[in-house]
């Protein structure tokens, strides 16, 4: 019994051995079939067909150009009021962030001392008024002695030159009334324009002098960029001019601004002029500050070698297409110029030889020196079947 299990035991080993033998003889066979279907009758390696469709040529084309424009934005229309007079701040009827009105009250200045001077000047200005009548009733009475030569003409001419200093004096007594009552007035100091405050320089109680700042507003309906462009590319700006603007902080949501100035002169220690962009912010979004960039399209210049921007690869920083050229790819390092992406064209700078035949088109583990034709189109019907 224990050698007829022995037996059987070694029949089964034999026939999975066959089996695993016969199943690797198999793959063997596959593996040359296909190994003979990579390759051409004489040995070498098959030879890469490219369409018509992907191929391209260097051609001349009048690319759009563009130029770059980055700056601050700041309000077109802001201000810092300052104080017209000086004394105590009685109130700040505003605050950071507020919207004004023009014409509104926004800070109020204590007026007693300005009461008290006007109060002053008001009684000087009254003496005056009363020294003009009596030197004008002394000069008439002294002009009928004079008629009568009851008086000599130096008596006369002293009674005439009185009259003359009082009419100065109180001309000078009723400039100085109503300057009182202008610093009693700007004592109430109300906003220039309408817009939102952006700083408040003073609190309540604090003494201020003549022209010191009060409070900062800011209109921010409409908003200008500041670009420095080099004077080089001035001659290509105009007036009136569009300009696509990216504004940090608003993701991909683009703004339209219009070049409304020029500087006429350079900025010291630069080769650069200031160009300045309005923008329109009607819904308040934008603010003071920001930083945004943009470009503004220029004249299209002289047709120059372009390619479409498909053929050109980027490795290792080096630009490269690739060509077929007699019968096999080659790489050719070039030199890029200027891109248009609109157009999907981009200045090759690289002279190649009249014809060269470009892949358009991305393909991948190209190698030079393979093998490499072109498929003819046709347009018999065994083609289009095929």
């Amino acid at each position: 019994m224990a050698r007829w299990l022995i037996r059987r035991r070694a029949v089964g080993v034999t026939v999975v051995l066959l089996v695993l033998g016969a199943l690797a003889g198999s793959v063997a066979l596959r593996a040359n079939k296909n190994s003979d279907a990579s390759a051409v009758p004489g040995g070498g390696p098959v030879a890469l067909e490219f369409a018509a469709a992907d191929l391209a040529y260097v051609e001349p084309a009048a690319l759009t150009r563009w130029l770059p424009l980055s700056g601050t934005l700041q309000p077109v229309d802001q201000t810092t009021v300052k104080a017209k007079v000086s004394g105590e701040i009685r109130q700040v009827a505003v605050r950071e962030g507020e919207a004004v009105k023009a014409g509104q009250v926004i800070v109020r200045v204590d007026t007693a001392d300005l009461e008290a001077k006007l109060t002053d000047r008001i009684g000087t200005l009254e003496a005056s008024r009363a020294q003009m009548a009596m030197a004008e009733k002394t000069r008439a009475q002294n002009q009928l002695l004079l008629k009568q030569n009851f008086i000599s003409q130096n008596a006369y001419d002293n009674a005439e030159s009185n009259l003359s200093v009082t009419q100065g004096t109180l001309k000078s007594n009723e400039a100085q009334v109503q300057l009182a009552r202008n610093a009693l007035r700007d004592a109430v100091v109300m906003a220039p324009l309408a817009g939102t405050v952006a700083k408040r320089h003073v609190q309540p109680g604090e003494k201020v002098s003549f022209d010191a700042p009060l409070v900062t507003i800011v209109d921010l309906m409409q908003m200008e960029l500041q670009a420095m462009v080099p004077a080089n590319d001035i001659p290509e700006l105009n007036i009136g001019m569009k300009v696509g603007l990216a504004i940090d902080g608003f993701g991909d949501r683009r703004f339209t601004g219009t070049i409304e100035r020029i500087n006429p002169t350079t900025e010291a220690g630069t080769r650069a002029i200031l160009v300045f962009i309005h923008i329109p912010n009607p819904d308040l979004s934008l603010r003071g500050g920001m930083f945004g960039t943009g470009r503004v399209t220029l004249a299209a210049g002289a047709p120059v070698p372009t390619l479409p921007a498909v053929a050109v690869h980027v490795e290792a920083g080096q630009s490269f297409v690739w060509t077929i050229e007699n019968g096999k790819l080659a790489r050719r390092i070039v030199t890029l110029g200027r891109r248009d992406d609109t157009a999907g064209r981009v200045e090759i700078k690289t002279v190649l030889p009249a014809g060269t035949r470009v892949l358009a088109a991305p393909f991948d583990n190209l190698k030079v020196g393979a093998p490499a034709l072109v498929r003819e189109t046709t347009t018999s019907k065994g083609s289009a079947a095929s």
